[in-house]
């Protein structure tokens, strides 16, 4: 099963460029096991779909341990940034990113499907994108 994330644009970028090796969440998937691909819809203002990784793994913790554990690898350079995304939750999961693969174009899911809805954090995709999200081969590792 495939996910479509919404990301903030300057974190999708640090995904493709290496810098940020974990995405938070303050919700997990249901099944991580079955995850094969997460699109990256960058949200506002590019609101485009511009890459993909694989899940690597899940970590689980408060957002205190998280940090710890991750932060370096965050692509965040403020603690407080990180723990004002967590305010007010007590469990927060570290999504570690891996096989990353930039788009040669990006798509704009809103020119090419009717009644596209960006998802508020994240969606499962049964297919139903499959023609709009076609294997680019001229993508790959940046």
């Amino acid at each position: 099963m495939d996910v479509l994330l919404s990301i903030k644009p300057e974190f999708a970028e640090k995904i493709l460029g290496r810098e940020k090796r974990y995405e938070f969440r303050k919700t997990a998937f249901r099944d991580p096991s079955i995850i094969e691909t997460i699109y990256m819809y960058a949200s506002s203002p590019v609101q485009e779909i511009v890459g993909s990784f694989s899940l690597s793994s899940v970590s689980e913790g408060t957002p205190a341990e998280l940090w710890r554990e991750f932060g370096s690898d965050s692509g965040i350079d403020q603690r407080s940034r990180f723990m004002d995304y967590f305010a007010n939750t007590e469990t927060g999961y570290a999504f570690e990113v891996a096989d990353v693969r930039r788009f040669t174009e990006s798509i704009d899911p809103q020119q090419r499907l009717d009644d596209f809805r960006p998802p508020v954090s994240f969606q499962y995709l049964r297919g139903e994108y499959d023609s709009l999200i076609a294997t680019d081969p001229k993508s790959g590792s940046d």
